[in-house]
């Protein structure tokens, strides 16, 4: 007989829709409860306006997708250049696409940790392309430029705040209300910040009390720093398994997780 290791416990996942099935299918097939709350939209690009930007860049040697949107909308557009990842999701979809990944992170699944490996420590005089959407970290950029690479943007989506009609909203304060949410779950400081931004009042205050359960250690300190008497909990990884492998243990710890 399967597990069902999180009977009774209700998840609230804040990832986009479309990328939020994995995630609820494994929270479901451990018994629990997932309540979507997308609080992210992505947006990509027009199509000509992206392929106008690539003919102003040269030619890549090395392209880095930072996330599996990155490859969803930007991929059709790169030739050439070894493939760079920066975790096994985004390595997924590259594979998906007929494509393949040529540097990805040993370990960890972050800028810091690809920039560890041996083929971005060398790339001085290299023309490295990132792939990503509009903003963001300038870390990679900014360390490889100080190993003497030339770096370009292809910014090939914007990640924008869901427009959340009242009805939505009233249901999620009734269902935390009722005790039906025990877990938030967010991928991103930007989804994290959007998050507190959208959720009625109520709710907002319930962030301190309610386990937060995130692959990101810039999420722990922005909740942190946000709500100083939250529980915010580290998951192994950013995969579904990781996720609900973070709530399952949680159980354990805390048994206010589940009604």
């Amino acid at each position: 007989m399967t597990d069902r290791n999180l009977e009774g416990t209700g998840v609230l996942v804040t990832r986009p829709r479309a990328q939020a099935e994995d995630l609820v299918r494994a929270i479901e097939a451990q018994g629990g409860t997932a309540w979507c709350f997308p609080v992210l939209e992505i947006a990509p690009f027009d199509a000509l306006d992206v392929r106008n930007s690539v003919a102003r860049l040269g030619k890549p040697d090395i392209v880095i997708f930072v996330s599996r949107n990155a490859v969803e909308h930007g991929i059709e557009f790169t030739d050439g250049g070894d493939i760079a990842v920066i975790g096994p999701a985004t390595a997924a979809a590259v594979n998906d696409a007929g494509r393949v990944v040529d540097i990805q992170p040993a370990q960890g699944y972050d800028s810091e940790h690809l920039l560890a490996e041996e083929q971005l420590r060398d790339v001085a005089g290299k023309r490295v392309r990132i792939v990503r959407g509009k903003g963001g970290r300038e870390l990679l950029a900014d360390t490889l430029k100080g190993r003497g690479a030339t770096v370009e943007y292809l910014s090939v989506y914007e990640r924008r705040l869901p427009r959340v009609s009242a009805e939505a909203l009233a249901n999620v304060e009734a269902h935390w209300r009722s005790g039906d949410i025990n877990v938030v779950t967010v991928m991103s400081v930007q989804s994290f910040r959007n998050l507190v931004t959208l959720l009625p009042d109520w709710c907002r205050e319930q962030l301190e009390a309610t386990p937060l359960v995130t692959p990101a250690g810039r999420v722990i300190k922005e909740a942190l720093d946000r709500f100083p008497a939250s529980r915010p909990i580290l998951a192994p990884g950013p995969g579904a398994d990781d996720m609900v492998q973070a709530i399952i243990a949680l159980q354990g710890t805390d048994p206010g997780t589940a009604p």
